[in-house]
């Protein structure tokens, strides 16, 4: 989704910039007394609302009790619910891969199979941390008040005692290499890619539709929304969605407040027809479009490979669906599923908002946060640049590879109806981590009357 925001409108928020400075050391930060629920005397709860730099506005709390100095900190998330959830698994095989970042949500599964260890959904607050953070934690908690433990119930401390132990051995690798698996349906938590914004081949990140009762669990409505209802409409013949523009309410994507999306129906030729919404709000002058299918899921996927021979190629519209990915081999940069939404521009605007996400909005800020290394910094700066010269013209017999397993992408063929020289348009079945994904596995389209029966 492309989001510009308007330099001459400022958005009205209580969630100010992070500023560590010393005049603002203190600046939004609110006390209050609450229960220690450790000795249940009264103790001292600060709370921060602050917005941290290319993620997300976040509460920050932090807890002392000075009776018997237990201390608990945490972190929630002050956006609103993602439209997809998100699934990670990682292969962790190297003390490196310990020291991912990693932010964990209230909602958010965490699991290690090797080991049958898993942090259900709604038991933990959220927390940003490292996979090695996660893991101490697990022990430190695990060894707290063992010697009471010992006296209660000796034989489930030996138990908890040697699963410890198991928990240290897989820090130390002597369990051999283990999975991680994060799974989150309100799509707020993320583990890192060291290695950005080349694909990660140790991670895999899956974007899926929330069942009905992850929404429940998230407090979302299940009701159809308006998109459905429109569409149902338009079948009804109540609504022209080709030869109107249909208006309704939606909430902002950025600060939350009441605006209006317009939404209109048009075909691509020598393709299908494909649904444009577009969103303007006036509390914070931030704009944004996305481009959804017209029709469901296409019987195959699609990849489109094409040359970049020349500056016009950069002028081909591209129509890249949520589920499409963006790759350019020949300098390591990969976009997943997921990312920038769909849209309906050219190869050029694609590589625009790709530089833009990555320098302005992408996460633990790649290009100039204060915790993050040299190398990593230089990568970044690397990929921008030549992002910029391909975006220009500068750099050409580049391959731009757009991968799509719901199959309802699409690239112009400049030399239709003949055959493009420079552009391979590949049919493909799907993969049953593909169809997982999209949520085609668990879809029964024959004899279901009789089965339901």
């Amino acid at each position: 989704m492309v989001e510009q925001k308007d330099s001459t409108t400022k958005s009205r928020t209580i969630f100010n910039d992070l500023d560590a400075s010393e005049e603002n050391f203190d600046s939004g930060i609110t006390e209050v007394d609450s229960v220690c629920m450790s000795c249940f005397k009264n103790g001292r709860t600060k709370l921060m609302l602050t917005r941290i730099p290319f993620y997300r506005d976040v509460v920050i709390s932090s807890f002392a009790c000075d009776h018997c100095h237990y201390v608990n900190n945490g972190i929630e998330s002050a956006n609103r619910i993602q439209a997809n959830g998100v699934r990670y698994k990682l292969i962790v095989s190297d003390p490196k891969d310990l020291n991912r970042e990693l932010v964990k949500s209230d909602f958010a599964l965490f699991k290690i199979p090797l080991v049958n260890f898993e942090i259900p959904e709604g038991t933990q607050k959220g927390y940003l941390t490292t996979i090695e953070g996660i893991i101490d934690r697990v022990i430190t908690n695990l060894e707290a008040d063992i010697e009471l433990r010992k006296e209660i119930d000796p034989d489930s401390c030996v138990k908890i005692a040697d699963f410890v132990q198991k928990m240290r051995d897989l820090k130390d690798f002597k369990l051999g290499n283990f999975e991680v698996i994060l799974d989150d349906p309100s799509g707020d938590s993320f583990i890192e890619n060291p290695i950005a914004p080349a694909k990660d081949p140790k991670m895999s990140v899956n974007f899926y539709k929330r069942t009905v009762e992850q929404n429940e669990m998230l407090g979302l409505n299940n009701d159809e929304n308006i998109e459905d209802q429109i569409v149902e409409k338009t079948e009804k013949g109540e609504v022209d969605l080709r030869n109107e523009v249909v208006q309704f309410h939606n909430n902002c994507p950025n600060c939350n407040a009441i605006c209006e999306t317009n939404m209109k129906l048009t075909d691509i030729p020598y393709f299908k027809s494909v649904i444009i919404m577009c969103t303007v709000c006036d509390n914070c002058g931030i704009k944004s479009s996305e481009v959804k299918s017209g029709s469901g899921i296409e019987e195959k996927g699609v990849r489109y490979v094409l040359k970049l021979t020349d500056r016009s190629d950069l002028d081909r519209d591209v129509l890249k669906s949520d589920e499409a990915s963006f790759e350019i081999p020949e300098i390591e940069f990969f976009m997943g599923p997921g990312t920038l939404g769909g849209k309906f521009t050219t190869i050029e605007g694609i590589l625009k908002d790709a530089r833009e996400q990555l320098s302005e909005k992408c996460p633990f800020a790649f290009t100039g946060g204060d915790s993050e290394s040299k190398d990593k910094a230089g990568r970044m700066k690397e990929c921008l640049d030549k992002l910029e010269m391909i975006q220009n013209g500068h750099l050409l017999n580049v391959t731009v590879i757009i991968d799509d397993a719901s199959g309802n992408s699409y690239l112009q063929n400049i030399y239709a109806p003949d055959e493009d020289p420079n552009l391979k348009v590949e049919h493909y079945e799907r993969s049953y981590e593909q169809n997982e994904m999209l949520g085609l596995n668990d879809i029964n389209t024959e004899n279901y009357k009789d089965q339901a029966q």
